[in-house]
């Protein structure tokens, strides 16, 4: 004999659908938007000025992405704070796909670091979308420097005890914790002199006003070709396309050492999973275009592509890495 059912049981089966029936309505209007996006050009912020690396990253991928896309993605730059300017204003953007980011290692795994109070957690209110392309650093010295190779300079610089000075683009930059990354690894210590900006660094390298530093390998290896700085290692865990004759730190002997100056695109928390979906096939297609790719590479860039999953999982060690080596030498902003 069937029973009625009570009414709070009839509540809750109604309870049960409309819930049910909001979330179907709702992954339908995500879907929908998702097929239509985009309808309007996208943003594409940029935390450094126009003209330098960054930039110029966000504008070749601008040029690529847009045919494929259907929209205009316009470049809009916010210099600043290491590039926490743009990254403030892409997290509080809307989460639509229509305002996206291209941030560096120094503004979504370092500067949580040297910044306690950002406004903003890379990790908790940007979905990374992939990682486009890393370069690595070189580490280099002026020639009357006495070492030739990575075994040498360690030597050196123990022997100085502090007293061997390297030169950086700024406190806090990529340069500076790529030297105290090799300091704290190979157990030295050594001198931080900073500089405004990579080209008075180098300036001085040449000058002989200081001994070794770390340096884009694009914008160094000229001066190298042309011994004028002496190359001792690349900060990536494999040789550059770009210069095969020089050993990496790694297999120099510092075993895991790893600095790169990396592009990433992220998205605001909350952006549909099939937009990001979309923005991240079209990403890997121009990646593997090859006037796109030989752009890039002209650069002295590798490009990636990784998924979005694996750029966090990226993200998340380096944050780790990078958070402990600020603490531990005591590394603050300018």
């Amino acid at each position: 004999m069937n029973h009625p059912a009570s009414p709070s049981r009839r509540r809750f089966t109604l309870l049960a659908a409309a819930t049910a029936a909001t979330a179907a309505t709702a992954f339908t209007g995500m879907a929908s938007a998702a097929d239509a996006y985009p309808n309007h050009p996208i943003r594409l912020l940029v935390g450094f000025s126009a003209g330098g690396a960054v930039d110029i990253v966000a504008r070749q991928l601008s040029f690529a992405l847009t045919p494929k896309l259907g929209q205009s993605i316009v470049v809009e730059n916010k210099p600043g704070a290491t590039g926490t300017i743009a990254a403030e204003a892409a997290a509080k953007a809307a989460p639509d796909g229509y305002t996206l980011l291209l941030a560096t290692q120094s503004t979504m795994v370092v500067a949580p670091g040297l910044f306690p109070k950002l406004s903003f957690s890379p990790l908790k209110d940007f979905i990374p979308v992939s990682l486009v392309a890393s370069v690595p650093m070189v580490l280099v010295t002026n020639p009357s420097t006495p070492a030739n190779n990575l075994k040498e300079l360690i030597d050196l610089a123990r022997s100085k005890n502090g007293g061997l000075a390297y030169a950086s683009s700024g406190s806090g930059g990529p340069q500076h914790v790529a030297s105290e990354l090799l300091a704290s690894m190979a157990n030295v210590k050594m001198t931080h002199i900073p500089y405004k900006g990579e080209a008075n660094a180098i300036n001085d390298l040449l000058g002989n006003q200081v001994p070794l530093m770390f340096g884009n390998l694009p914008t160094l290896l000229p001066y190298i070709k042309a011994k004028k700085v002496r190359a001792i290692a690349v900060s990536s865990l494999h040789r550059a396309e770009t210069a095969p004759d020089i050993p990496t730190i790694d297999e120099s002997g510092l075993k895991g050492f790893e600095a790169l100056t990396w592009f990433g695109v992220f998205a605001p928390a909350g952006t549909p999973r099939p937009v990001i979906d979309r923005l991240h096939a079209n990403l890997v297609q121009s990646l593997a275009d090859p006037e796109f790719k030989g752009k890039l590479k002209a650069q002295g860039l590798t490009l990636v592509g990784n998924t979005p999953e694996q750029f966090r999982a990226y993200m998340q060690t380096e944050s780790v890495k990078w958070a402990k080596l600020i603490e531990n030498a005591h590394i603050k902003p300018e």
